[in-house]
């Protein structure tokens, strides 16, 4: 009985930390920052550089005409952006659509290599001091790019991230909306705090000089590219007003095989950034990464079946309809919440959509993931190469 109330206690802790806990604790520390040590509002300045915008695309041919008219569209001095796309394995025609614009360099290759070796290769072509990523088929906020390089003015700034928003244009997609806006922020929270713990790859910007190429095999190249800069000591700063907008993924389970890839490189990213998890070495970059990051890949989607079930084996001792007792009744709303989640996939395999049944429906197919992520990366059977999720 002792076992299973700290098991219970402990995990109990550590989803409630992970999820709900650190953004407040953060809240609170940003305050106390800001009471301590008041932000002094720099002058305006006219700091325009160089830049490249750097797409890498896998058959993206009916978007290019829309991305290119709101990449045209971007309030920055059109003869200081230079537009690289890296188009590797894109079959229906992408590279001789980009090449229709003068205005665009094209670098294609046709074997399916994968994102991360578009990106390597891709760094020899960038002569600019600043780098922006972004993908093909997402649209820019037009102040984006201007907002992001302002960042830079700070030389303790390595890398910028910008917000990744999705059209809300149904139930599913409004609450991937909610989760992406929680995330959002939590890194306003983060920045203000230190440091963002890993940049949206739908928006972010590197100084050139930090870029160095990946491991062939990484598959979160935006997470590890970002983070690699921080270990040398820069911060990852965030400007939500800097944005990527795209449409959501067709349907939980398109969104399923995002978070499932997102999973499998969550730990691979951990065994690569080892020295972050060494707070006498990186300080508060390594409390936020912990936070933020490593526990929702690792304890925290474990600790809600542990949670679970050491609760089921106390309130079967103690009385399993015992409602005198809190343990039974955080029993019953574990059992509650998990039969929401079950019946939301049986609705939405029945094409109904109800708000309410997404919100758990979505939490347990984010933390489902994590487990398939987790086997996926040690069997070795999580490809590099672009894996299209169908979009709304």
């Amino acid at each position: 009985m002792m076992v299973s109330l700290i098991i219970f206690w402990f995990f109990l802790f550590i989803v409630f930390y992970a999820f709900i806990g650190y953004g407040l604790l953060l809240f609170c520390l940003v305050n106390l920052k800001k009471l301590l040590f008041p932000i002094r509002v720099s002058a305006t300045n006219n700091f325009e550089p160089p830049v490249t915008l750097f797409v890498t695309a896998y058959n993206e041919k009916d978007f290019i005409e829309l991305k290119m008219q709101n990449t045209f569209s971007l309030d920055y001095p059109k003869e200081k952006i230079k537009n690289i796309w890296m188009t590797y394995g894109s079959d229906d025609g992408t590279p001789d659509r980009l090449r229709q614009y003068a205005e665009v360099e094209v670098y294609h290759l046709p074997d399916r290599a994968g994102k991360i070796a578009a990106m390597n290769r891709g760094i020899q072509f960038i002569k600019t001091p600043i780098v922006i990523f972004s993908d093909g088929n997402t649209l820019l906020g037009k102040e984006s790019i201007r907002r992001i390089v302002k960042l830079f003015v700070d030389p303790k700034v390595g890398c910028v991230s910008g917000e990744k928003r999705i059209f809300s244009k149904d139930t599913a997609a409004a609450t991937e909306s909610i989760y992406w806006k929680y995330e959002s922020f939590l890194k306003k929270l983060d920045a203000q705090l230190y440091s963002v713990v890993g940049a949206a790859g739908e928006l972010f910007a590197v100084r050139t000089s930090l870029l160095q190429p990946v491991e062939q095999d990484t598959l979160l190249d935006d997470f590890i590219v970002s983070l690699r800069i921080a270990q040398q000591g820069y911060t990852i700063q965030y400007d939500p007003n800097a944005y990527a907008i795209e449409n959501p993924s067709a349907n939980v389970r398109e969104e399923l095989k995002r978070k499932i890839r997102i999973s499998a490189g969550g730990i691979q990213s951990i065994l690569r950034l080892k020295s972050l998890l060494n707070p006498f070495k990186h300080g508060w970059l390594s409390f936020q990464y912990i936070s933020h990051r490593v526990l929702r890949w690792t304890l925290a989607p474990l600790g809600l079946i542990f949670l679970l079930v050491s609760n089921a084996i106390i309130t079967l001792k103690q009385g399993i309809f015992n409602f005198s007792n809190v343990y039974t009744w955080f029993f019953w709303i574990q059992v509650i919440f998990y039969l929401l989640a079950f019946l939301g996939w049986y609705l939405e395999e029945k094409k109904i959509k109800i708000k309410l049944l997404y919100i758990p429906y979505y939490f347990f197919i984010m933390n489902f993931a994590v487990y398939l992520g987790f086997f996926r990366f040690i069997k070795k059977q999580q490809s590099v190469k672009w894996e299209r999720a169908q979009r709304g």
